[in-house]
């Protein structure tokens, strides 16, 4: 028999994340946060670490939960609706997913364990200007010493670069497609500059430079020329989260324009009274349910051991697609006044059309399901 109910303790995870995000990250928290050097509360980061959230899906002997996808889900989900500002995806499911998957015995006792904590905080560095989302986009350069390499070239869109304590850096080691390893290179390392970008859901992000930055070998992650294969596969997890995340940003906007949609009167009656407004939102309605459906399955999947190579690029699509298009929708119901910075719906509908740019955007996304249908 089929069963979409998430089990007791999930529904519990859920109202404990609940409840901390609208205590330490209210909407006035959000909005002091835009555009902030550092771009996170350190109240909620700290308790998100002794609840044992921030580790929720790393192993255990490194001092995580070792969850499951399923339970990002109902994570990330919460931190959707609530616009929570946190590091998490990129230091506990991006990088940490590295280092889980690849990381040398000695690079996973010394990271893992202060990821999981929250004492330390890292971030991919990945995207470059002008170039892809593939492998071919990167071409920011690792050139071997002998003992070690030499890293220099430009990454943008660094999220939480001014409060990581390392990133994890993917850098070309050769002239084939897929030469492309992941290197660990600390923020205060010599040749290191970061310079604040501000982007269109006013999140922290930065650019940075690398000029001749010196790694050991025992720097880099995983073998030698693996480090696209292992990102292409911590991706395909990371963006069943990103669409869980959209998922509940798009459930939260919708209450608030259903909501608005009933108090609001013209011509004596409220504006969901009107025909062309009310299929609106039923549209709205019946795509949020149908992305949810396909990110849980997404979750599912992942959970159980089975190939998500389709549905996770499928579940980031139409959740992000929906979140987006249900944002614009709001916008219009709200009308003018939607746009003011004193109503919330533009904070949802800012971040929804970056996250949709985000972590592998709808073109790319394509393309990845694409292969998976015509190659099977």
């Amino acid at each position: 028999m089929l069963d979409l109910k998430f089990t007791d303790e999930q529904e519990m995870l859920r109202e404990t994340v609940r409840g901390i995000c609208a205590t330490l990250s209210p909407f006035e928290v959000v909005r002091q946060l835009e555009d902030d050097p550092i771009g996170y509360s350190k109240d909620l980061w700290k308790q998100l670490g002794e609840l044992d959230l921030i580790g929720l899906m790393l192993p255990e002997e490194f001092g995580g939960s070792e969850m499951t996808a399923l339970e990002g889900v109902v994570l990330y989900e919460e931190f959707g609706r609530s616009l929570a500002a946190t590091p998490h995806f990129v230091s506990a499911v991006l990088s940490a997913g590295a280092l889980t998957r690849v990381g040398s015995a000695d690079q996973k006792q010394e990271w893992l364990p202060r990821i999981a904590s929250g004492e330390a905080i890292l971030t991919p560095a990945w995207l470059e200007p002008d170039n892809g989302f593939g492998p071919q986009g990167v071409q920011v350069r690792a050139v071997s010493t002998g003992g070690g390499f030499k890293i220099s070239g430009r990454k943008r869109h660094v999220a939480y670069a001014a409060a990581a304590d390392a990133f994890v850096v993917l850098a070309r080691t050769g002239d084939l497609r897929e030469d492309v390893d992941l290197f660990i290179v600390k923020a205060d390392a010599p040749g290191v500059t970061l310079t604040q970008q501000m982007t269109i859901a006013s999140e922290t992000q930065y650019q940075v430079d690398f000029a001749d930055v010196e790694v050991s070998a025992a720097d880099r992650i995983g073998p030698e020329s693996t480090g696209w294969i292992t990102w292409n596969g911590v991706m395909h997890d990371g963006i069943i989260l990103a669409a869980a995340q959209a998922v509940g940003g798009s459930q939260y906007a919708l209450e608030i324009t259903n909501q608005y949609a009933k108090d609001r009167h013209q011509f004596d009656k409220p504006l969901g009274a009107f025909q062309a407004l009310a299929h609106y939102l039923a549209d709205a309605t019946t795509n949020i349910d149908g992305a949810e459906t396909l990110v849980h399955e997404a979750a599912w999947a992942r959970s159980d051991g089975r190939p998500v190579n389709k549905l996770a690029p499928m579940a980031k699509l139409y959740a992000c697609n929906t979140y987006r298009d249900v944002t614009a929708t709001a916008q219009q119901i709200f009308g003018g006044i939607g746009f003011t910075v004193e109503f919330d719906i533009q904070l949802y509908f800012r971040r929804a059309k970056a996250l949709q740019l985000s972590w592998w955007d709808t073109r790319y996304l394509e393309e990845l399901i694409a292969t998976a249908v015509l190659d099977h």
